[in-house]
């Protein structure tokens, strides 16, 4: 089962959409999300645009602030405290990399962990540590890489085996402990784990968040497990023309395909998961905000 990330990200904004229209229709505003880019990185631009053509879509106030290359961190710094007094802004999203000169800690830590939908404010990183996931925005990726393996397990995963490939602050530990208060034993690994190709053998669920191109084996999976793949890399295509590039994950996903039982591909996985939950960070944090119950996940 390839598990399609598109269509339980679909599922997730429209629910939002709906979401959205009735907090509107109570409060006399929309939610509001606030993306900040600074510079002229591609990528960067490709993610700020379609994040804010998923928030007009869902029906949000939506504001982009782009600033030169040359902004310096006091102005980034004034830009973040006039949003974070902005009434009707709910999310801020500080797009990252930031240029060399800045301090990106700095920056994070500056944004109100009500409106912090990224997830990385450390107030928020204590909630979903301490297990309080209910009270904190949890990061995006990890958030809608949990989903998709309830879409396949359902909502308890006691019993379960999950081996995470990965440490980052990011992915690597939030998916953990988003696992963890699912009720599954979770081991942590990274490259200097002791033969990891059999740890992760004893996976039943494996999440692989290691930023390597398909390092992960077919024959690193357990018969039946379910995979989650986060990794996005480009790799040279020589078989598309020269200079040509194809995207894979972290994991050789044919190979894994023989042994899974469910796997995410890449592209098409979790990667519209992250702006649906965007999404739904926003939704969030506006009910939070207004002391409404905070909505559940609708996918």
């Amino acid at each position: 089962m390839r598990i399609d990330g598109k269509a339980v990200a679909t599922r997730l904004l429209a629910d939002v959409k709906e979401r959205a229209a009735a907090f509107a229709a109570a409060k006399g505003r929309p939610p509001g999300l606030a993306v900040v880019l600074v510079g002229e990185d591609p990528a960067s631009q490709v993610y700020v645009r379609n994040k804010g053509r998923e928030a007009e879509a869902a029906g949000f106030r939506s504001e982009q602030h782009t600033l030169p290359v040359t902004t310096g961190e006091a102005d980034l710094l004034a830009i973040v405290a006039k949003l974070n007094a902005d009434p009707g802004i709910d999310g801020i999203l500080v797009q990252l990399p930031l240029p060399k000169g800045i301090d990106t800690d700095r920056v994070l830590l500056a944004i109100d962990p009500a409106k912090d939908v990224d997830g990385f404010h450390p107030i928020n990183v204590g909630l979903l540590g301490s297990g309080a996931a209910e009270k904190a925005l949890v990061p995006c990726t990890p958030a809608g890489s949990v989903i998709l393996v309830e879409s396949v397990l359902g909502p308890s995963l006691a019993g379960k085996h999950a081996v995470v490939v990965g440490r980052s602050n990011i992915v690597g530990k939030p998916v953990a402990q988003l696992l963890l208060q699912r009720d599954a034993t979770v081991t942590i690994a990274h490259s200097r784990t002791a033969d990891l190709p059999a740890l992760c053998r004893t996976a039943d669920i494996l999440v692989a968040a290691v930023g390597r191109p398909e390092m992960v084996r077919g024959d690193w999976v357990k018969s039946g497990a379910v995979v989650i793949d986060v990794g996005i890399n480009r790799i040279p295509a020589p078989e598309k023309g020269e200079g040509k590039t194809r995207l894979v994950g972290d994991v050789a996903t044919e190979e894994a395909a023989v042994h899974a039982a469910a796997i995410t591909p890449v592209p098409g996985g979790v990667g519209p998961m992250t702006i649906a939950l965007l999404m739904a960070n926003t939704l969030a944090a506006a009910h939070l905000r207004e002391g409404l119950p905070r909505p559940p996940l609708g996918a």
